[in-house]
């Protein structure tokens, strides 16, 4: 019988989570077996639920006297009481093993999932519904915990256990109907077998080499990833190249992972279409915008309004901004740029603010010889719907008189030998704005 403990290394200390049922009885009895031989230390997790009363202090106390009588350190935990939900259950008793893996310097955290459990989980998928990753069920590694048992069917533990008098306790609710999981393993696991004997072996088999096949899928959705990063959005063109498998795993990887045959759907829908989209999923919003799909990146934050004054200097670190207003002076040569404006003061009614744009804006730009809305300036600048209220728009009684990375209203710009009042707005690189909020931060 294959017990897969390659991975584990002489030295390393290992965490068995040992229920007391017979599959974790065995895989405490085998790893204790196999210690001397490979060089590594057995500790013992219980995590008592509460959930059958006396039946679960039973298990526990059934526990702590193998260990006791086997010189095997055991570390048991109990159920929070406001936790009810299988989900949340799961959760509880993995961040139990994993504090004490952390606390007692263990390199594995060992469960005794078996052939059965596999199968059991690929069939509950595929009732479900599950693409390659579903039926591939149970995986062996997943950072820190190992599943050594998932070729050895109940089968085989059951007549080991027998063979070398190992003991172990029964759950009562593994009789139930009421759940899924014990159906399947009361009625259709014995149909398989029916057909034939090997059937859970078998599967368990073929969930490994799905395994592989999807491990090899989604290293190439990585080697996407790194040719194309996400940040500034994927090309509609290079992912509807991609062949339909790999575009999936691509969208997972920045979806979080958990999306159903119908979020993958819309998703495909989204990469194909032309105008500007969104769909919102569990915990992210996609965008289709201007050619790109952009992932998780909310609506920006509008500006805030500042009134600019001579003399101003002025840091925008969460905006990316670093604004400066010099003192009016004559200038004999005016050098506009799309982020630096000269404007004669005397054209400059009522105040000088820095806003973000606003609806019906309009201006007409210095050697353009034409009035647009700004809207279209930003359509024309590939400037994507959600990003368009961060770009700075400065303004005066009249309106618009500037747009950054656009250029300065016609109405107001400076001439050689014209008193003009200089505003330069300079975009932070990612690193200085990172460097400005840990300072301000301290």
């Amino acid at each position: 019988m294959r017990m897969n403990i390659d991975r584990i290394l002489p030295g390393d200390r290992v965490l068995c989570a040992v229920s007391g049922g017979a599959d974790s009885m065995y895989l405490l009895a085998r790893m204790l077996e196999l210690a001397p031989e490979r060089g590594f230390t057995v500790l013992c997790a219980h995590y008592n639920h509460g959930l059958r009363g006396a039946e679960s202090d039973r298990d526990e106390s059934f526990v702590r006297d193998f260990c006791l009588v086997h010189n095997v350190p055991c570390f048991v935990g109990r159920l929070d009481s406001s936790v009810d939900s299988e989900a949340q259950l799961r959760a509880a008793r993995y961040a139990f093993l994993q504090r004490i893996a952390g606390e007692q310097n263990i390199q594995w955290i060992l469960t005794a999932h078996t052939a059965d459990d596999q199968l059991e989980t690929i069939l509950l998928n595929l009732a479900r519904g599950t693409g390659l990753r579903g039926l591939a069920g149970i995986p062996e590694i997943r950072k820190n915990v190992l599943r050594p048992m998932l070729l050895i069917s109940r089968t085989e533990v059951d007549a080991w256990l027998n063979a070398h008098g190992i003991p172990h306790v029964e759950d009562s609710t593994n009789d139930s109907d009421r759940y899924a999981r014990n159906r399947i393993r009361q009625q259709v696991i014995p149909a398989l077998r029916s057909v034939n004997a090997a059937a859970v072996e078998h599967a368990a088999e073929t969930a490994e080499h799905l395994r592989e096949e999807e491990e090899f899928l989604m290293s190439l959705a990585d080697a996407y990833l790194i040719d194309n990063s996400p940040e500034n959005g994927l090309t509609l063109a290079s992912l509807q190249v991609l062949a339909r498998p790999i575009r999936m795993r691509v969208f997972q990887k920045l979806c979080g992972g958990n999306l159903s045959a119908r979020h993958i759907a819309a998703l495909h829908d989204l990469c194909f279409g032309t105008e500007a989209a969104f769909l919102d999923l569990p915990g992210i919003r996609v965008r289709r915008e201007q050619g790109r799909m952009y992932f998780g990146s909310a609506e920006a934050e509008p500006l805030p309004e500042l009134e600019l004054h001579p003399g101003l200097q002025l840091l925008l670190s969460q905006h990316g901004y670093r604004l400066s207003v010099d003192l009016p002076t004559t200038y004999d040569e005016i050098h506009n740029t799309l982020t630096v404006y000269h404007f004669k003061t005397e054209w400059i009614r009522g105040k000088l603010t820095f806003t973000s744009r606003r609806p019906g804006d309009q201006i007409r730009l210095a050697g353009r010889g034409c009035t647009k809305k700004i809207s279209d300036l930003m359509a024309e600048g590939g400037i994507p719907v959600s990003q368009r209220d961060r770009i700075p728009v400065l303004r005066d009684a009249l309106g618009p008189v500037a747009v950054f990375g656009f250029g300065l209203a016609e109405r107001c710009a400076a001439n050689p030998g014209d008193l003009a009042l200089r505003v330069s707005i300079e975009t932070l690189t990612p690193s200085e704005t990172e460097k400005e909020k840990d300072e301000h931060s301290r």
